[in-house]
């Protein structure tokens, strides 16, 4: 593929603009490997274009995935050309990274799908957003880089809708709230989050109550950004922890109630608004039903 350069724009910018079916990092990686020529030599993505340029890009094949394939169980919601839509079970980690190096999500994804996004890495592969290893529920993927960063600038732009069902304690006073405090890693304790720094970055969750009991009340939550920890986090500092969060301050309990129920987006492939429920978990059924 040859392109002219247009003047003023680094190397890599022109690329991503003229070849936005690759990730920039794919894209980098070509000009770093001599894949990519202006006038015939090789050069540095940082290069500054004057305009006029024959650019030459020879694309090789993308590297195999480095997550091992695992033929373990899937529970698919929803899929097109662009989206996978998985239904996600509370004690999964979605990805390997500290204390999880197999039996992931990805390590399932790698096998049942051949060819997933890799704008988030080798170890990654298609995963756009993230669920707790203790919350269920809906969870997208994309099925290459194109969608991933068309799902990726819906999350930013605020246009995926989330909605959470969560058990919390104690008696939420108000029918419906809304809270906007920013969230920080916590200081003193790592594997924490806080919205208690009045510094982080900028976090929405909004809740309705559903159902009131004597020590709980249900809730459906909706978040408006994707804050590491943030229902949790902001439910919390609200003084009512999600009921078995006990990094949180609830007591333990066999797994925390948060169940990413639904999930609104518009498929990059069929350019539609979908809308994808996960089924309500059995073992969250029976916990109401103790109640």
């Amino acid at each position: 593929m040859t392109f002219t350069g247009s003047a003023g724009q680094r190397l890599d910018h022109y690329l991503q603009e003229r070849l936005p079916q690759f990730s920039r990092s794919r894209l980098q990686s070509w000009i770093k490997e001599g894949q990519v020529l202006v006038n015939g030599s090789a050069a540095k993505p940082s290069l500054v274009l004057r305009g006029g340029e024959s650019v030459e890009v020879s694309p090789v094949e993308s590297p195999p995935l480095l997550a091992a394939p695992e033929d373990l169980p899937l529970e698919i919601l929803y899929q097109d050309a662009a989206v996978i839509a998985i239904n996600k079970p509370a004690g999964l980690v979605v990805h390997a990274g500290a204390g999880a190096r197999s039996g992931t999500l990805v390590n399932r994804l790698v096998h049942h799908f051949s060819a997933l996004s890799q704008v988030g890495g080798d170890l990654r592969p298609g995963i756009v957003h993230r669920l707790d290893k203790g919350t269920s529920g809906v969870l997208l993927v994309a099925r290459n880089d194109a969608a991933h960063r068309a799902l990726a600038g819906q999350f930013a732009g605020r246009t995926v809708e989330k909605t959470y069902l969560a058990l919390v304690h104690g008696k939420v006073r108000n029918e419906q709230g809304r809270m906007t405090t920013p969230i920080a890693r916590d200081p003193v304790r790592r594997i924490r989050m806080t919205s208690k720094l009045g510094t982080g970055r900028s976090a929405l969750t909004e809740y309705r109550v559903l159902r009131r009991f004597e020590k709980f009340t249900y809730l459906e939550v909706r978040i408006g950004t994707g804050r590491t920890h943030q229902i949790r986090v902001h439910l919390a500092s609200i003084g009512h922890p999600v009921a078995g969060d006990k990094l949180y301050g609830a007591p333990p309990a066999e797994r925390i109630f948060l169940h990413a129920w639904r999930i609104a987006f518009t498929s990059p492939a069929t350019d539609r608004r979908e809308i994808v429920e996960a089924p309500f978990p059995e073992d969250l059924t029976q916990w109401l039903a103790s109640l």
